[in-house]
């Protein structure tokens, strides 16, 4: 971490002759300083925007069109009443989720709620809004009794362990929402047949009471969006853009489906690789929405899934920073057709899986198939578009720690590539012949074949991570993915990927 704040700071020139900043310090929240946002808040807007995940949307609910009158119901839908920083490094769950707590919170230049932004949207469109900015089921009861359409919110937080909110000290203790959320889902619910369900969230939540719930039409999964919280929302709810995001973990069904226990003091993480869409594909669970899942306004054709060897040389051993120069020798790629068959424009990623041929030693240790790649493009109803994958050594390798060395295994590798990590719609094959690194070998091919199956669609799951640019065959903007780094051994770090 030193090293690569020194790096940037020797790469700038700040060691000699750099201007001097006056008047400012990060450790007032930036005050007496230059406004350099300029048009940031642009930026901030799509990013929250294209993170948003549509969970549900029964009878096309969502996108709203111009209702005659709309109930906002839950303390959730506006900014905190003392200020989006009133509260020592986010510590508190007062007002609208935007930012967990912690060390690493930053002040709000402003935050745009979400009450705030459906009203204005709401205004332009001649809709009555009413407001209940509690999380009083009565009071919510109330106001959306009355309305065409409720929309509720809901959140979950937590934070860094040196800050307890509401006898939270940092980790969650359980899946539920807070403020009893999913009672006061219910008494909306109970009230209004077309309730629409909006949650900001550090992480899953157990969702089975309110998705039994036949009033809930829709269920947006709006994360922690930041300071363009609301307008982002609107963008979504109201359909100027269709949503793209994609869950960076699974759903479950029930807190047991995960191989995590809450627990206090430290984990040994006997669970190893599979952890995640990788454990439920171990264990054969179904979870209520997996990693990589979301739904869109529009629908997606995949095709043409084809596979190509780019090389069957032998990697070069020579040391370089994450390994052996060889290690990131381009070796295969995928590729498929993406076509948007519906009638709005829209985004999609589709995610590229691997598994390690059957015949590996560590077949039975290693997940059935791993996140490899992912590409997200944007098309007009229509539009057709062709998507390439490249495989590197490393992709298609696992470490060896025993050896202490790179094992890209010999046979044929599982190839799917889809929607999500259990909505497969193509597969396919790599055959290569495999070696180590750096203790001499490499690879090469002797076959590849596809095959595709638009409409198969089962439910499993998984999560993988390694050095930045570990999945790099893929080239999206907008979603936060939370990943294993590392080989196929395990001895790796969690991190997020911004991607």
């Amino acid at each position: 971490m030193a090293r690569r704040i020194l790096a940037s700071w020797y790469l700038l020139g700040q060691d000699s002759n750099y201007p001097s900043v006056t008047g400012w310090t990060s450790w007032n929240g930036g005050v007496g300083g230059p406004n350099v946002q300029g048009s940031h808040k642009t930026v901030a807007r799509a990013v929250a925007r294209d993170g948003i995940v549509l969970l549900k949307n029964t009878n096309n609910s969502l996108p709203l069109k111009k209702p005659a009158s709309l109930a906002i119901v839950g303390l959730d839908s506006i900014t905190n009443p003392n200020g989006p920083n009133s509260c020592t490094d986010r510590g508190c769950d007062q007002g609208t989720l935007a930012m967990g707590w912690g060390s690493g919170t930053a002040d709000f230049p402003y935050l745009t709620s979400p009450y705030d932004a459906i009203k204005s949207q709401a205004a332009a469109d001649g809709t009555t809004v009413t407001l209940s900015n509690t999380d009083s089921t009565s009071a919510g009861a109330a106001v959306a009794s009355a309305a065409a359409t409720a929309i509720v919110f809901i959140n979950s937080d937590s934070g860094e362990g040196y800050i307890t909110v509401e006898g939270v000290a940092g980790d969650r203790v359980n899946l539920d929402p807070w403020h009893n959320g999913n009672a006061l889902v219910s008494a909306i619910a109970a009230v209004n047949k077309k309730t629409i369900v909006v949650i900001h969230s550090v992480g899953p939540l157990i969702l089975e009471s309110i998705l039994a719930l036949p009033s809930v039409v829709a269920v947006v999964w709006a994360s922690l969006p930041g300071q363009e919280s609301g307008s982002a929302l609107v963008d979504i709810l109201y359909g100027s853009v269709s949503p793209s995001g994609k869950l960076p973990y699974t759903i479950a069904k029930s807190l047991s489906d995960y191989p995590g226990k809450i627990a206090s003091g430290d984990d040994n993480y006997s669970e190893g690789l599979f952890i995640d869409y990788r454990w439920f594909d171990k264990q054969g669970i179904a979870p209520r929405y997996e990693f990589g899942y979301g739904l869109s306004y529009t629908t997606f054709a995949y095709s043409s899934l084809t596979t190509s060897i780019l090389s069957t040389s032998s990697g070069s051993t020579t040391p370089a920073p994450g390994g052996p120069v060889g290690l990131y020798d381009n070796l295969a790629t995928v590729s498929i057709t993406l076509t948007n068959n519906g009638t709005l424009a829209g985004a999609e990623t589709a995610q590229l899986y691997i598994g390690l041929p059957s015949s590996s030693s560590i077949a039975s240790s290693t997940p059935i198939r791993q996140l490899r790649g992912f590409k997200k493009i944007s098309l007009q109803p229509t539009a057709s578009s062709t998507l390439t994958f490249t495989l590197r050594r490393k992709d298609l390798s696992y470490w060896d720690s025993a050896a202490q060395s790179w094992v890209l295994p010999s046979g044929t590798f599982s190839v799917w590539v889809g929607a999500s990590s259990r909505d497969l719609r193509l597969s396919g094959s790599l055959t290569l012949t495999g070696g180590t690194l750096p203790g001499g070998g490499g690879g090469s091919s002797t076959s590849s074949t596809s095959t595709s199956s638009n409409d198969k669609y089962e439910h499993e799951y998984d999560v993988q991570c390694g050095d930045d640019d570990e999945f790099g065959a893929g080239g999206a903007a907008d979603t936060v993915w939370t990943v294993w780094r590392g080989g196929l051994d395990g001895a790796d770090e969690l991190c997020e990927w911004d991607v």
